[in-house]
């Protein structure tokens, strides 16, 4: 599907599809001109997303060796493409510690010790092996790593006339980052705020606090003068401050929540119990039934909130028989 949102500057959303993936579709975004143009995101390293996203850019004559590349974070489902997308002559952009995480990544380092993390913290084995052939993440990353120009908070760049403003915002990733059009106050947003499915915040490898840093950029957003966002994925809106409180809201109650099941326990519970016990959006399908990745996500989730409360000095953390535990103070 292909979709022209805005006149000036021309900016149109490629829905690439993600198949078996809930998130359904990724919203790709080509910002054309006469001279050159901007992709941002590509999807999956898969043939499905490969031939959406060409079959679309063909139908905007889109020449690729004028077209340049924003890739907003590490996630496979916004970089997975762009060995096969970009030309020799494309500048591609990201920020600088996302790309160090993908190297780690593309080499198993990351892989091994978010593992060994898991496993610690509660999560079965078994499953922890079946999602090493399965977790889309991972089969379905970049094939290679790839040159690129490493952008930090606050760079500027140029596509004619537009001024683009890369903004760090960190949470969803480490260093995730969104793209601000000053002049026209349109805000690409990546998966750092979207309007109808909250973005899910795990527990990064040698990040102290993922949630918090979540917040202190939903926040930094707040701060700039915003009339459109578009969003990674799902749909866009005009309002993004209404929805970065909605989003701020959510991990205050998720956050009562966690306390009230560690609370509500008589014996210390592992992450992956604590995961177990929570409330998910899920359609009714109680924690047994959760598919593998679904419940990756949601015991990183849970890790990020419960390094929140204990960075609150509101929980401790433990190792018992070589494995993680949780009890209030």
């Amino acid at each position: 599907m292909l979709e022209l949102l805005y006149q000036k500057p021309e900016i149109y959303r490629i829905l690439v599809p993600l198949p078996e993936n809930p998130l359904k579709t990724l919203n790709s975004y080509l910002i054309k001109s006469n001279s050159r143009n901007l992709l941002i995101d590509t999807g999956f390293n898969r043939p499905e997303c490969y031939e959406a996203l060409i079959e679309n850019l063909k139908k905007l004559d889109v020449d690729m060796e004028k077209t340049d590349i924003f890739l907003t974070h590490l996630h496979s489902d916004h970089t997975g493409l762009i060995n096969k997308i970009a030309h020799k002559n494309s500048r591609i952009y990201i920020g600088k510690i996302d790309y160090e995480y993908m190297f780690e990544n593309l080499e198993g380092f990351n892989w091994e010790e978010s593992e060994k993390r898991f496993a610690e913290e509660g999560f079965p084995y078994e499953i922890i092996e079946r999602l090493q052939n399965t977790n889309q993440a991972k089969i379905f990353a970049p094939d290679e790593m790839f040159e690129s120009l490493l952008v930090e908070d606050n760079d500027k760049f140029f596509l004619n006339e537009l001024e683009f403003t890369v903004i760090f915002t960190p949470g969803h990733t480490p260093g995730h980052t969104c793209l601000y059009l000053e002049k026209e106050k349109l805000l690409f947003s990546g998966d750092h705020i979207l309007f109808d499915i909250t973005p899910n915040i795990t527990s990064w490898l040698r990040v102290k606090d993922s949630l918090r840093n979540y917040i202190n950029s939903l926040e930094k957003i707040k701060k700039l003068e915003i009339k459109k966002t578009f969003p990674g994925h799902r749909a866009h809106s005009e309002d993004v401050y209404n929805r970065i409180d909605e989003i701020i809201e959510h991990h205050k109650s998720r956050l009562l929540d966690t306390l009230e099941v560690i609370k509500g326990n008589f014996s210390e519970l592992t992450a992956y119990e604590i995961a177990g016990l929570m409330k998910w959006n899920m359609r009714g399908k109680s924690w047994s039934e959760f598919p593998d990745n679904q419940k990756w996500f949601a015991v990183g989730e849970t890790l990020s909130h419960l390094d929140f409360l204990i960075n609150e000095n509101k929980i401790e953390k433990f190792k018992d028989n070589n494995i993680y535990k949780y009890k209030l103070k």
